[in-house]
């Protein structure tokens, strides 16, 4: 999608009421679709995060920026995320926090970020981490400078492919869950993305699409 077309859906997306639980549960593996039912999440206490859905133009076309994590010794351990981190007591909210870990991550500079809205709380419970995902527009192309010790690789993924069902799959994969079980996930450029980001990106799909739609139903 041209970056100066979507930059007109823009105002669009902020008043959508958000799918949340419906749109998570799409993209839920079922172990935790299950878990998740009647969980009192404040009980556990969990540590918080925050994560930047980052759309911004690249080749005049709208994109959408994932990371690659690191291999390391935990349970995220390599998988595709969106640039984000742990809410420090210094940040002064969690739209501070998604600014700041995403300009640390990938070395995008809070001031070119305009955020737009918050999205749904994401609950990881392999980590016992409460996410909150904001969605921010950066209107000019960008370079990404990534944290070597944090980061592997950087993946730019076209709107238009994003929101295409062909990437919508079936997975087995061995998890904190079990192994060997059947996920959804994305297909995006080869990598399998399932569990909480897959569950964060299904809802931003569904409010973008009802944005679009909406949008047509006016014309």
């Amino acid at each position: 999608m041209d970056f100066q077309d979507f930059l007109q859906y823009v105002p669009n997306i902020i008043p959508v009421k958000l799918p949340a639980t419906s749109a998570h549960l799409k993209m839920a593996p079922k172990e935790r679709a299950e878990g998740l039912k009647n969980l009192d999440i404040n009980a556990l206490n969990p540590r918080v995060a925050a994560v930047m859905m980052l759309l911004y133009p690249k080749n005049k076309e709208t994109h959408l920026v994932l990371i690659v994590r690191n291999a390391y010794d935990g349970v995220h351990s390599s998988q595709i995320a969106f640039p984000g981190g742990k809410y420090e007591t210094t940040d002064s909210g969690f739209e501070e926090t998604a600014l700041r870990e995403t300009h640390e991550e990938i070395g995008v500079l809070p001031e070119n970020i305009k955020i737009i809205r918050e999205f749904s709380p994401m609950f990881i419970p392999p980590s016992n981490f409460l996410v909150h995902p904001f969605l921010g527009i950066s209107s000019e192309e960008l370079s990404f400078y990534p944290d070597v010790r944090e980061v592997a690789a950087v993946i730019e993924l076209p709107l238009s492919v994003f929101l295409d069902d062909e990437i919508i799959i079936e997975a087995t994969l061995s998890t904190s869950y079990g192994s060997n079980i059947r996920v959804p996930a994305f297909n995006i450029q080869n990598h399998i993305v399932w569990g909480a980001t897959a569950m964060i990106l299904s809802e931003l799909r569904e409010v973008l699409k009802i944005t679009f739609e909406q949008n047509l139903q006016k014309q």
